[in-house]
């Protein structure tokens, strides 16, 4: 069992992460919140995602942090999600807080 499973609850989402199923997802990750300290998000490698997505995760994130919470991804964003932050424009304002999550990169000095 990897280190990740132990502590955090996982939740997977469906591959469509899209406006008509928002609150699906949202439902999904405060159930989740009510009962952990650390949630992890799986998502599909084939997920298609929108804009209300990355909205929804953001507020997720924000939320999480207020309430000493950890939120993670459990792999790094990658295919359509990534080209979608990418054309969001969402890569050229990232700080290292967002590399480490929407990325899993660790920045180093």
């Amino acid at each position: 069992m990897d280190t990740q499973a132990k502590y955090f609850e996982s939740i997977s989402l469906p591959e469509a992460l899209s406006i008509r199923n928002a609150s699906e997802v949202y439902a999904n990750i405060i159930d989740h919140f009510r009962g952990n300290n650390s949630i992890a998000l799986s998502l599909p490698e084939n997920a298609e995602a929108d804009l209300s997505f990355l909205q929804l995760i953001e507020a997720a994130r924000r939320q999480a942090k207020a309430e000493g919470k950890t939120f993670t991804l459990s792999t790094p964003a990658s295919g359509s999600l990534l080209k979608l932050l990418e054309r969001a424009g969402f890569m050229e304002a990232f700080d290292q807080e967002d590399q480490k999550f929407w990325l899993h990169k660790e920045v180093t000095l």
